[in-house]
């Protein structure tokens, strides 16, 4: 990427799986992002962390900057020799105003580079089950803005656009839907002509209303449907309901808000958005190393003569195995010392430093652990737990009791992220199908009712399903005067999201 040079990226149509690998490189590299409204938040997130962002977008009559001044922000933000991304709605230069940009920029000398985006016009009645073109019905198709009524005189021919055949694909249309209607009718276009508007298309949320052209307008108005929405005429129309497929998703509909850090937030986030789901990013825990790593140097000074170490976390492990390489310290200096993980996760953690897990129990959870190792321990022997700062005692009580000299040490902090400035609070709470809530701890529980507040914790959570990972962050979900709707069987991620899809399933 070249410092200096402006990106215009077309951030298609809302799903974030439908960015292009160029589209990933650029925003993962920017040093200012500069967005639309219709750019999913999700987005947003493949961003470096640091990196400015700058929201240029409208809303239906209101601006939040003109788009002269955002040319010349794109210029002078490049002048200032930084990475820019224009990041843009669908395509740049489908009706984005993009062309527009890119002059001003070749007027300024300012390098830029211009990555195509997945268009609404064809990805979003795609999500529908309508397509575009079909050998039987259509083979042809026009994309046309819904703006072009506010110009004073328009350059549309509706003389042949409502004698054609072709597939009439509206982009920004509902304010003028009316106007667009009438002026098909008035010049011949039959009134049982198949329509539909697509709102949100591609996201969770997206809606789709059917009819006719004489009825079109009338259900607008009757159900209210506001932008955004994509607006499609035609024969294909009819196609949808044999070939509509995103609303079929099992958690199509549904936003899942995730609280467990963020790093630790991707394979869940995939797993929900290819269930139809909206994954919400809500970190309520950060993971940090300890203020001072000096009980933990000391047991990493005569490592060998502990007998066990047990991880009960996948940080553990890693903020464990960072302190021995910044040490220094040899892993064949664990040789004789066996290792125990409370869970395959955990234990994954372990392996991947070519290392060799000798237990671990068939119930993730620290009792479990415990009497696991009753009859692989001797009396007096020592065992090293790191742990975070703020870990739940029962284990290395128990173990204490079967007599034991257990060291517990503290590896990582869990403590609260910056803010909940981006998380949408009023969005969710509108929503008609209720939010997932999902907890994977109990630190989760407490810090989501921390970071919100207490009364909008309890408008949310009241609003919400609530979905826990296990019997513990159950306990602390009771704690607060709510009850789990869901519980994982086992004590994992996986575990966590088979108990969300059998209450849907159940409950569908």
């Amino acid at each position: 990427m070249e410092k200096g040079t402006v990106y215009l990226v077309g951030a298609g149509p809302g799903d974030p799986r439908l960015l292009t690998i160029r589209a990933m490189e650029c925003i993962s590299n920017a040093e200012v992002l500069v967005y639309d409204r219709l750019v999913n938040p999700m987005i947003l997130d493949f961003a470096p962390q640091g990196a400015e962002k700058i929201f240029v977008g409208k809303r239906p009559g209101l601006h939040a900057l003109p788009q002269e001044e955002i040319n010349h922000l794109l210029a002078g933000k490049a002048l200032e020799d930084k990475i820019v991304v224009r990041l843009k709605g669908g395509d740049p230069f489908v009706f984005g105003r993009g062309g527009e940009e890119a002059e001003l920029l070749a007027d300024k000398g300012v390098p830029f580079e211009v990555v195509p985006g997945i268009t609404s016009a064809v990805a979003v009645p795609a999500y529908a089950g309508i397509p575009v073109t079909h050998r039987d019905f259509v083979s042809a198709f026009s994309v046309i803005t819904g703006h072009e009524e506010d110009k004073e005189s328009s350059a549309l021919n509706w003389d042949k656009l409502a004698q054609s055949e072709d597939t009439l694909i509206f982009l920004m249309g509902i304010k003028n839907l009316p106007s667009i209607v009438q002026n098909l009718l008035s010049r011949g276009k039959s009134p049982d002509t198949p329509a539909a508007l697509i709102r949100w298309g591609t996201h969770t949320r997206q809606e789709v209303l059917e009819g006719t052209l004489k009825d079109i307008v009338s259900q607008v108005e009757e159900r209210d449907f506001k932008p955004p929405a994509v607006t499609i005429i035609g024969r294909v129309v009819g196609l949808r309901q044999k070939l509509h497929w995103w609303e079929k998703k099992l958690l199509f509909g549904r936003s899942v808000v995730i609280t467990r850090p963020r790093h630790l937030q991707k394979s869940f986030r995939e797993k929900i958005l290819d269930l139809g789901g909206e994954p919400v990013f809500f970190p309520t825990v950060e993971v940090i190393p300890p203020p001072d790593n000096l009980e933990l140097d000391n047991c990493l000074d005569r490592i060998g003569e502990f007998g066990w170490i047990i991880f009960t976390s996948i940080h553990g492990v890693q903020f464990f195995f960072r302190r021995l390489r910044e040490r220094e310290i040899d892993f064949r200096d664990l040789k004789g010392v066996k290792l125990a993980a409370i869970g395959p996760k955990t234990r994954e953690g372990v392996e991947e430093m070519g290392l060799k897990v000798a237990f671990q129990p068939g119930e993730f959870r620290a009792e479990a652990v415990a009497e696991g190792l009753r009859g692989l321990l001797h009396p007096g022997e020592k065992i090293l737990l790191p742990r975070a700062d703020l870990a739940r005692p029962e284990l290395a009580e128990a173990l204490k009791k079967m007599g034991m000299a257990v060291h517990e040490v503290t590896a990582y902090c869990n403590v609260l992220p910056g803010d909940d400035a981006d998380f949408p609070w009023e969005d969710l709470m509108e929503q008609k199908g209720k939010p997932i809530i999902t907890f994977t701890s109990s630190s989760t529980v407490t810090n989501f009712f921390r970071l919100l507040g207490e009364e909008r914790g309890n408008q949310l959570a009241g609003h919400a399903l609530l979905a826990s990972i296990g019997p513990i962050t159950s306990e602390t979900i009771r704690s607060f005067g709510f009850t789990e709707d869901m519980e994982a069987t086992s004590y994992t991620m996986e575990g966590l999201l088979e108990a969300i899809l059998k209450y849907t399933r159940e409950n569908s």
